[in-house]
């Protein structure tokens, strides 16, 4: 059994050294225990660091591409190196490694194929308000999009089996904390959390440069997964807004229009009764969108089968290559 622990860094020579003498290198139920950073393009000595450090695998951007793509070639750096569980942590030390027991207990004792470390939000002073109410947002709608109970949905600090790790897809340029959830509750993997601990504040969130800008890429991030993961169920309240004022307004024309209301009904009101057959007929579009999305999701979930069995061909241990040989 192989555990490797996977680092997103970008210009993280401050703060690294201090992550990578805190992970372990031996686990009960663990034989081997490696760790893999991924240098997204740092302009510093991060690098060198983690050489110094005694990193077992390096993958190595030129130029920044984003936590969300160095979360998913981290992941399949480690199929590659033979892990059977991932575990991902940041490089400023946030999470508490001597967790990393703890959060990879479920996957093996096989009740669960994610686990994500449930950090104390309301205890972490250096959150603001508004941070710890988006935090919470974020992990009700990921809980509504995915059937699951996770409490807390944007923390980066999770274990991941082999088997779950082959059937990831990140699409979000964003982040990866979020849709990966989601996709767990929608292919009916085993996920669960575990009350984790963190550590002391290093240095700002590479994530948050300002709260207007956590607000707004938090709730264009939760409306894209929303729309990209429940698509019916997206458009259908989106529809229903412009339906139910177009329907109003239509009862309250045939009101006026049979003298209910008012004391006129020979007055034709027609810039009232267009305005309703709009809003009714925008309505509609927006149901036919999500039905047509719904649809075109079953033609995703396909895709991502046949993704699966080739990465499974890929990523197969040779071992198990010269097994099916015969």
């Amino acid at each position: 059994m192989k555990l490797i622990i996977q680092i997103p860094c970008y210009n993280e020579e401050a703060t690294l050294g201090l992550t990578l003498s805190e992970l372990p290198r031996q686990l009960a139920g663990i034989d081997e225990v490696e760790w893999l950073i991924i240098n997204d393009g740092s302009r510093d000595r991060t690098l060198e660091v983690a050489q110094a450090s005694g990193v077992d695998h390096i993958v190595d951007f030129q130029c920044n591409q984003g936590l969300a793509k160095g979360f998913m070639a981290g992941i399949e750096a480690s199929l590659k190196a033979g892990a059977d569980i991932i575990v991902n942590t940041d490089a400023d030390n946030q999470y508490c490694a001597a967790d990393i027991p703890k959060l990879i207990a479920p996957i093996l004792e096989g009740r669960a194929e994610i686990v994500i470390g449930a950090r104390p939000i309301q205890e972490i002073k250096h959150f603001s308000p508004i941070k710890k109410f988006l935090q919470k947002l974020g992990s009700l709608v990921v809980r509504l999009a995915s059937k699951t109970d996770i409490p807390d949905a944007p923390s980066g600090f999770r274990a991941i089996s082999r088997e779950a790790a082959l059937r990831l897809n990140v699409f979000n340029e964003y982040t990866y904390t979020l849709e990966t959830i989601i996709q767990a509750g929608q292919r009916g993997l085993a996920i669960t959390s575990v009350p984790i601990r963190t550590n002391g504040y290093l240095r700002p969130s590479r994530l948050v440069k300002s709260i207007s800008a956590y607000i707004q890429q938090s709730i264009l991030t939760i409306v894209r997964i929303f729309m990209t993961y429940r698509p019916l169920q997206f458009f259908m309240m989106l529809g229903s807004v412009p339906f139910s004022l177009g329907f109003l307004l239509c009862c309250r024309w045939l009101l006026l229009f049979w003298g209910i209301l008012g004391d006129n009904p020979a007055k034709p009101r027609v810039p009232s009764l267009i305005l309703a057959a709009i809003l009714i007929l925008i309505g509609v579009q927006l149901w036919l969108f999500g039905l047509v999305a719904d649809l075109m999701g079953v033609n995703r979930q396909l895709l991502e089968d046949i993704q699966l069995r080739l990465r499974r061909k890929e990523f197969e241990p040779k071992s198990d290559r010269q097994k099916t040989k015969f």
